[in-house]
């Protein structure tokens, strides 16, 4: 028997009615009736109800703070027909204090009442994060991480992946985000980088011989924190495959995704799931590469008709266009999703106009439209009686951004999102070079994707023609995984980067590793990572990725409750061979 406790706080039932038993928990609550006490325990299993008429152990649970510490020892009883809490696994017994200790008693001022933690201001919940996780609710989130990653590792198990730890401690690599650098104190000068995710060491157990790998993998960018996406670091399931092409590890993702959610979702997984969308279709449909496909609505170029209309501001840009039915919504609606684009998206403006169910069509912009060209451009865009048009015009990438921001915002107002399903799909056929800041070319998404067309599209055609075999896997407009088929050839990789401007020393001294490895009979690989927060925070129907990570970092990167970011002292630095240079504000 334990020191502490024979049950749990949930285990309690009616068959244990008549038995002594010992419990030790939390003390959740406590209501003095005068007469009598009772106290709500609880520990990481549940809640049982204590209760007493003997007024010592009255007087001594009236000192308790709550959220203490306590053993108690007692009879199982049953409770009374009119106190029965069918809530509660425990709520038709209760124990009758017969001794009780306090373990540890609560020596400060609660922040906050635990059982209503949710209510307080997110940087005080996360200040005291260990009470925050002590409200069941929260609680509960953390048990379903853990049951989440308890699934992955045995469907991983099952479809032969075998699991490997690679290092934290690696080199500098541009992955796409900053590196978080770790100064060397041995080799003064030099630095470590943590991983922006395990990518070339996946591909070096490819190259090892190992044929399919996985990890649950932690993973760290130094990039700003958003709501979707935890700040700093995250982890992902990793997983690479041998011998195997696009194709197949998209089958792997919709196995994986399918059960999951399935199993463990909130929601049923959409029969129309997993189709696969070209990344400029996505673009030109969606106004994104992450499309919520729940929403029905979807763009429409109308640049055409306005290059024929009298409507000048529009001329010589992309106009895309959103067809709603707008039957049930008055001219009010329109004016405040005017509003709203310009005061929320900071847009130049969003024009519109309305077709009226006896065929009229209204709105500020009539005037510069011949009939032909409204009925051509109603026709286009599915648009009948009692529907309205939305426009948002610009250059082609803004304009499809806004129009995408846009539609998202009309699913919500016109509630036509199903939050009962999950539609998930395949973005794929990514642009492998883009445009950089600085007006050069650079890698679109990962330098080490194999590009379509291999080295004679690389010598032959525009990069910025060049596709790539990379894929993401979306679910309810969010990247839930990214993968690719590698480039497992060096001389492909060489004139890759060259192109976006590594010399073949840089690609040696950077890639060392797998520069060499590729001469040595690289297997054609591939593999994708599916995000576990991402994931978790989908399957319980959260908006907000901090609320199913045990300990998150705040809105602004920070760790409020170990206070990191935190200033190190100057013996720390030049162990490390670091001097902090203050920048002059004035200059």
């Amino acid at each position: 028997m334990s020191e502490y406790r024979t049950h749990t706080c949930n285990e309690i039932r009616e068959e244990d009615i008549g038995k002594e038993v010992k419990l030790s928990g939390f003390v959740a609550s406590i209501r003095d009736l005068g007469g009598c006490i009772f106290v709500d325990l609880r520990d990481h299993y549940g809640i049982t109800q204590l209760t007493t008429e003997n007024q010592d152990i009255i007087e001594k649970i009236k000192r308790i703070p709550e959220e203490s510490t306590i053993t108690v020892e007692g009879k199982v009883i049953k409770r009374p027909l009119d106190s029965i809490n069918e809530e509660l696994d425990t709520g038709k017994v209760e124990i009758d204090i017969a001794k009780i200790e306090v373990l540890n008693s609560v020596k400060l001022s609660l922040p906050f009442e635990v059982g209503k933690s949710q209510e307080v201001k997110e940087d005080l919940r996360l200040q005291y994060r260990f009470l925050d996780l002590r409200n069941e609710a929260i609680h509960k989130k953390i048990v379903f991480r853990s049951e989440v990653l308890k699934f992955i590792r045995n469907k991983m198990d099952s479809m032969g992946f075998i699991e490997v730890q690679t290092p934290i401690l690696t080199s500098s690599s541009p992955e796409g985000a900053r590196d978080f650098l770790i100064p060397s104190r041995i080799h003064e000068g030099e630095f470590y980088a943590l991983p922006q995710a395990p990518q070339q060491f996946k591909q070096l157990l490819m190259i090892s011989g190992f044929d399919k790998y996985y990890q649950i993998a932690p993973c760290f960018r130094d990039e700003d924190p958003r709501a979707d996406r935890s700040p700093g670091e995250f982890y992902q399931l990793d997983f690479e495959m041998s011998f195997a092409t696009q194709e197949e590890v998209l089958e792997v993702l919709k196995e994986i995704a399918t059960d999951l959610f399935s199993t463990l979702g909130h929601a049923k997984v959409s029969e129309d799931s997993f189709c696969k969308i070209p990344y400029r279709t996505s673009i030109d449909m969606y106004g994104t590469d992450k499309p919520d496909l729940r929403n029905p609505l979807v763009l429409t170029d109308v640049s055409e008709f306005f290059e024929k209309s009298e409507f000048n501001a529009f001329k010589n840009k992309t106009v895309k266009c959103i067809a709603v039915d707008s039957k049930s919504v008055t001219r009010r609606f329109f004016d405040e999703m005017v509003i709203y684009a310009k005061e929320e998206l900071k847009m130049a403006g969003l024009a519109w106009l309305r077709k009226n169910e006896d065929g009229t069509v209204v709105g500020p912009m009539v005037k510069y439209f011949s009939e032909e060209l409204l009925a051509r451009m109603f026709e286009k865009t599915n648009a009948s009686n009692g529907y309205g048009l939305f426009f948002i015009a610009g250059d082609y990438d803004k304009a499809c951004k806004e129009a995408g921001l846009i539609r998202d915002e009309l699913g919500r107002r016109l509630n036509l999102i199903d939050e009962n399903v999950y539609k998930l799909c395949f973005i794929v056929d990514f642009p492998f070079y883009e445009i950089n800041d600085d007006g050069n070319i650079d890698f679109g998404h990962n330098p080490f994707s194999m590009p379509q067309g291999g080295l004679e599209a690389l010598n032959n055609s525009n990069p910025l023609d060049i596709l790539a075999y990379q894929y993401d896997m979306v679910c309810n407009g969010y990247e839930i995984a990214s993968g690719a088929v590698r480039n497992h050839d060096t001389e492909i990789m060489t004139k890759a980067f060259e192109i976006a401007g590594y010399s073949e020393e840089t690609v040696k001294t950077k890639f060392g590793a797998l520069y060499n490895a590729f001469k040595f009979g690289a297997p054609p690989h591939a593999g994708a990572a599916p995000g576990i927060d991402r994931i978790i925070m989908l399957l319980l129907g959260e908006n907000n990725i901090r609320e199913v990570i045990a300990f998150p970092k705040n809105s602004k990167a920070r760790d409020l409750l170990m206070g990191a970011p935190a200033k190190v002292t100057e013996k720390q630095l030049e162990e490390v061979h670091i001097k902090i240079v203050t920048k002059d504000k004035n200059k």
